[in-house]
């Protein structure tokens, strides 16, 4: 018991010294400056319980969180399959591989303008701009578990007269679901990190809209509140994501 619970009670040390940090910035660099004392510890807290007390928050919540899920699912239905194609073809691979780098290499966000432009103000720019910042780390990761899985099992599959259809339902998708899920957890950490800025597009509804609109209203206790609040949802979409792959490849910790 005591081996189980010291993780969680470092985890929590580390928390509260996060936190006393935070206290000790403001009141060394906020000295005599009234409005430092919104950015502090008790005054952000305060926001945020009264904060959690509004509807409007939460239909704001569940308007990036959808978000979160399309270009998710937009990356999965292009990464993986390109990941299987490339991880299998050596001759994809290279003909591909300084292509994906290259675009890899560009910051999602300076696609910004281009997507505005393009698809105008809304969700379309957003799902864009969300599945190109989440497609690589998936695609990359499911081409290295299919170059990783053992040569032996297809060649059992080979013996046994299975079909294509057989031989990735059965081996290749299996061997690679655990690599497909780290990338998983990868792409929503760089998720969670371009979608604030992205909603600051020309949307009504969304954490960054909510965090502009606290800006424009001067209540800035309300927009270190949202800042809080939107590393607690990052760091409970990150525990998703480690509790799913370790239920599906049983790995430790």
């Amino acid at each position: 018991m005591k081996r189980s619970a010291l993780p969680w009670l470092l985890g929590l040390g580390g928390l509260f010294l996060l936190f006393g940090l935070w206290w000790l910035g403001v009141a060394l660099f906020g000295a005599g400056d009234g409005l430092a004392a919104l950015f502090s510890p008790q005054a952000t807290l305060a926001s945020l319980v009264e904060l959690l007390g509004r509807g409007e928050l939460y239909q704001h919540v569940g308007v990036s969180l959808r978000r979160i899920l399309v270009g998710l699912s937009l990356a999965l239905l292009v990464g993986v399959p390109l990941g299987l194609l490339v991880g299998a073809w050596r001759s994809l691979e290279w003909a591909t591989t300084p292509a994906f780098q290259f675009l890899r290499m560009i910051s999602p966000l300076s696609w910004m303008p281009v997507a505005v432009m393009l698809m105008g103000v809304g969700d379309r720019p957003i799902y864009f701009l969300l599945a190109f910042a989440a497609v690589w780390p998936i695609l990359l990761n499911t081409a290295a578990g299919v170059k990783s899985l053992d040569p032996r099992w297809l060649q059992l599959t080979h013996s046994l007269s299975a079909t294509r259809r057989e031989t990735l339902t059965r081996v290749v998708l299996p061997g690679v679901l655990g690599h497909v899920l780290t990338g998983v957890r990868l792409a929503i950490g760089i998720l969670w990190i371009v979608l604030v800025p992205c909603e600051m597009l020309g949307v009504s509804a969304g954490l960054g809209y909510y965090i502009l609109d606290t800006r424009d209203r001067l209540a800035y206790s309300e927009l270190m509140a949202m800042v809080l609040l939107i590393g607690v949802l990052g760091f409970c979409l990150d525990a998703a994501a480690r509790a799913l792959y370790r239920r599906w490849s049983h790995a430790p910790g």
